[in-house]
């Protein structure tokens, strides 16, 4: 009991720790977890993306025919014009025109005819500057219950870099194009807007997806700390307006056309027409190379396909709730207790891989699913609390190992108490009701010998008689209870069960007739004197247990009428001038095999019957005579 309740205890401490954990977010913790969560992706494989999303590539071929980049205006004026024929819907650009050229004029008159075009802007956040032109805050998104945003603030700047302001009067919209990578510089996360003096500009991907969906400014809503709004289309995010970047693969996965082919008509209409056209770098050397979870370097622009695609088909991926992610780890860890103290350790290994699979499968289902739960705070207290548990289950075993052998390693043979370890529950040391078989016996006229005999020589002489009567006792796998100055208490059938108790204990007190014999033929010729023993038997329901005062002195013994019985038996030997006697009970279980001598040399012999305490009918009595 007192281990189960440290287990418990240890348990709801695992549960607690983990749940804190799980608040506190410890950085190396949380690599993991998104190492886990980038190991889902590749699991998973690549998805299929929307085919209406095309990157206008500025790739080695483009900057083979159209020169190196930076490219001047005009020739950028001349894509958007090319686009503009293709019939394309949105075209959006990530790339920055923050200084003045000479064909500022000329871009500014292509953006302006085209009417589609969405320009990026880029937030500071360790700067602040006065508020710039008022063109990109009318992309800004309109707020619902911004009271909520007093608890979560979303991510604010007030330094932005904007384009020349001769193109930012012509764009059809603003979208900051800022990634916000993870602690350990991968882009997981997509903020679909930044608060820039109260007003909430939408990032590139949201402002784009928005533009094509044909949703009105009216209707481009920010529900605070809970979602998007896309007229009727919902967005949901976390409290900072932020989205898992559900990505559908890695380099490649959204049709590239390269600018080249594009400028010289090398592209059929259809590929381009009634389609959002994302201009950005894709060559090597020029392009903002990003670490994501499904490639080490995936171009930026590529990012921003990815984002707009889920935003568009209602894709996402959302953790789940603090709420959800604590309660697992709470009936995980108690599950686990649950089971753990109903198996062995070796079927709780087993228990333990089927949860910690069962965890990862769930996660992995739920992810396919568009939800993120957490992996290594739930995985990681059901692996803390198997070990724990294990541990604690070791160091109970070793105490009580150690208690059954400082117990029984004076009552019992080696082997016993070997078989005892292994199965502690054999040995019942609370006590309880079991039929066993007793054996006492007695020196006859020891009172004589010991005043005719100096004290050592009685020492010398009882020690060599104990030590050969105690290796037959243990030879037959009695329990030796005790020596009483020159008596003997023996029992059968506990701690460990013998169904043949009685049988052993008649085996056993044969030879011990025959060994003290020989040991007084031995004497004789030593010139010590002899000894006589009388022993008494007895078959019948006794206590058994670890009995004494806790802490001081414990003896595992018997007591009971049947032991009572057994001691009076011993005693009845010198009026029956016997070596043995046993109790009808004894004999009962034991008729066939002398009957069948089984035994050998020896001959029972009815003696009558005796009145004892305790009981009704007098009980027979029987000797037994050893050839």
């Amino acid at each position: 009991m007192m281990a189960k309740n440290k287990e418990l205890i240890a348990t709801l401490f695992i549960a607690v720790f983990f749940s804190c954990l799980f608040y506190i977010k410890p950085r190396p913790l949380e690599i993991i977890d998104m190492k886990i969560y980038d190991l889902f992706f590749h699991v998973r494989g690549k998805e299929n993306p929307p085919d209406n999303i095309v990157i206008a590539a500025i790739d080695e071929a483009s900057l083979e025919k159209l020169g190196r980049w930076p490219w001047s205006r005009d020739k950028i004026a001349k894509l958007i014009d090319k686009l503009s024929e293709y019939e394309a819907a949105v075209i959006a650009l990530d790339i920055i025109f923050s200084e003045s050229e000479k064909n500022d004029r000329l871009l500014a008159e292509t953006i302006s005819r085209a009417g589609n075009v969405i320009l990026p802007v880029v937030f500071f956040f360790d700067v602040e500057d006065a508020p710039k032109e008022a063109e990109i805050t009318e992309s800004a998104f309109s707020i619902l219950n911004p009271e909520r945003f007093l608890r979560y603030q979303p991510v604010s700047s007030k330094s932005v870099l904007v384009p020349e302001s001769i193109l930012s009067r012509k764009a059809a919209g603003f979208g900051h194009i800022n990634m916000f990578p993870d602690s350990d510089g991968t882009i997981r996360w997509e903020v679909l807007f930044i608060n820039y003096y109260g007003y909430m500009i939408p990032g590139l991907p949201l402002k784009t997806a928005a533009m094509y969906l044909g949703i009105p400014q009216e209707k481009q809503l920010i529900d605070a700390t809970k979602g998007v709004y896309l007229g009727k289309r919902y967005i949901p995010t976390d409290p900072w307006g932020r989205i898992l970047i559900p990505y559908y693969g890695g380099n490649g996965s959204f049709k590239h056309i390269s600018i080249a082919d594009i400028v010289e008509n090398r592209v059929k209409k259809d590929a381009l027409q009634d389609k959002i056209i994302l201009i950005g770098a894709t060559a090597v050397g020029i392009y903002d190379l990003r670490v994501t979870p499904v490639s080490s370097a995936l171009p930026g622009v590529e990012k921003h396909a990815n984002v707009i695609a889920s935003l568009m088909e209602g894709k996402s991926i959302l953790a789940v709730s603090n709420y959800v992610v604590v309660m697992l780890i709470l009936t995980s860890v108690f599950s686990g207790l649950f089971l753990y103290q109903r198996l062995k350790a070796g079927y709780c290994l087993i228990v333990l891989l089927i949860m910690l699979s069962g965890v990862f499968m769930a996660s992995f289902y739920l992810f396919t699913k568009g939800t993120w739960l957490s992996v290594i705070y739930v995985s990681g207290s059901l692996f803390i609390h198997f070990l724990t548990t294990i541990t604690l289950r070791y160091a109970y075993s070793e105490k009580q190992a150690r208690q059954i052998k400082k117990i029984f390693s004076s009552y019992v043979t080696e082997k016993v108490v070997n078989e005892l370890i292994k199965n502690p529950s054999m040995a019942k040391l609370g006590g309880e009701r079991r039929e066993v078989t007793v054996l006492f016996s007695d020196i006859r006229g020891f009172t004589t010998l010991s005043e005719k005999l100096p004290p050592e020589k009685v020492v010398e002489l009882l020690n060599e008689y104990f030590a050969q009567m105690a290796e037959i006792i243990f030879k037959w796998e009695g329990t030796l209870d005790k020596f009483m100055g020159d008596a003997i208490m023996v029992f059968w059938n506990a701690p460990l069960s013998q169904n043949d108790h009685a049988e052993r204990a008649l085996n056993c007190t044969v030879e011990m007739i025959k060994k003290l014999r020989n040991l007084c033929k031995k004497w004789d010729e030593e010139g010590k004197p002899q000894l006589k023993i009388g022993i008494g038997i007895n078959t019948g329901q006794a206590l058994v247990g670890n009995i004494g005062a806790e802490g001081k002195k414990m003896d595992y013994t018997v007591i009971g009428d049947s032991v009572n019985l057994a001691s009076r038996l011993e005693g009845l030997n010198k009026e029956f001038n016997s070596e043995i006697i046993i109790s009808e009970f004894t004999f009962k279980k034991l008729q066939e095999k002398i009957e069948a001598d089984f035994f050998g040399a020896i001959d029972v012999e009815e003696l009558g019957e005796i009145s004892v305490k305790g009981k009704e009918k007098p009980v027979k009595i029987f000797k037994v005579s050893v050839k």
